[in-house]
């Protein structure tokens, strides 16, 4: 057939054989005018599909594009470069205390945990104040903050640790920490009363309380940018370690219990 190299249902191959059998040889003339007309008809038609399908394609194909620039764009990634980021630090506590976090955990303000807008849930991160050298390790287990310039929102317990609570607000460095943690077979316990980034400050705490307690000592804690002095106070046990928090309680100190 001369319509095979058309597309099936572009050419109306049966009004035209319908026109035949109705007016006999005689009009095979007239009819193949006819024909021809209509092929013209359809051979634009096709060429107008043709040209649209063409164009189509072409857009999806910069849709394509467009999506995958935005996917790219909006890709959640860890702050900062080596997984480093520095802003304004917020604390919540009373307010949200008892009430579900974004990970569904049960918010308790006196655990070492923060929000934060993209981390994943359980990060663990050294929280470092910039005003005051103090750091504190937390875990991420909820969205937030929700304030324009602010990178995380501290638990009530992290902030008392950072020496921020009546502030309110402070510039804060923030590490992600490898997660994995060694342990050894037996449990020590340490009663932390500070951790700093200059080591100065670490060791004028340790002298000034070796007088009244003469187990503290200054631990190294090192991260891919940054080594932090941990001033602790040995414990024989959970007990003593407990006793010993109160007693540095009283004195003013903000303090973390840490077994090993």
């Amino acid at each position: 057939m001369i319509f095979s190299e058309y597309e099936p249902g572009l050419f109306h191959e049966s009004a035209w054989i319908q026109l035949w059998a109705s007016e006999g040889e005689g009009a095979v003339d007239h009819c193949e005018s006819v024909a021809t007309k209509q092929m013209d008809r359809d051979r634009l038609a096709f060429s107008l599909i043709m040209h649209t399908r063409l164009f189509l394609a072409l857009i999806g194909s910069i849709g394509t594009s467009l999506l995958l620039v935005l996917t790219c764009c909006t890709r959640i990634e860890l702050p900062g470069s080596e997984g480093v980021q520095t802003g304004m630090a917020s604390w919540y506590g009373p307010k949200f205390h008892g009430r579900t976090t974004s990970n569904q955990e049960i918010f308790n303000m006196h655990e070492l945990t923060a929000a934060h807008p993209s981390l994943p849930f359980n990060t663990l991160v050294m929280v470092t104040n910039l005003d005051n050298g103090k750091s504190v390790v937390v875990r991420i287990n909820d969205r937030g903050p929700f304030i324009k310039n602010r990178i995380i929102d501290l638990s009530y317990a992290a902030a008392k640790l950072l020496d921020m609570t009546s502030s309110g607000v402070a510039p804060v460095k923030l590490e992600i920490l490898d997660k994995d943690i060694t342990f050894t077979a037996e449990k020590t316990f340490f009663v932390q009363v500070g951790s700093f980034m200059v080591e100065k400050n670490a060791q004028n705490l340790k002298q000034h309380l070796e007088k009244k307690y003469p187990d503290v000592f200054v631990s190294l804690f090192k991260t891919k940018n940054t080594t932090y002095y941990r001033v602790r106070i040995k414990s024989s046990s959970k007990k003593n370690a407990e006793i010993l928090a109160q007693q540095l309680l009283k004195e003013g100190y903000s303090i973390l219990i840490y077994d090993q």
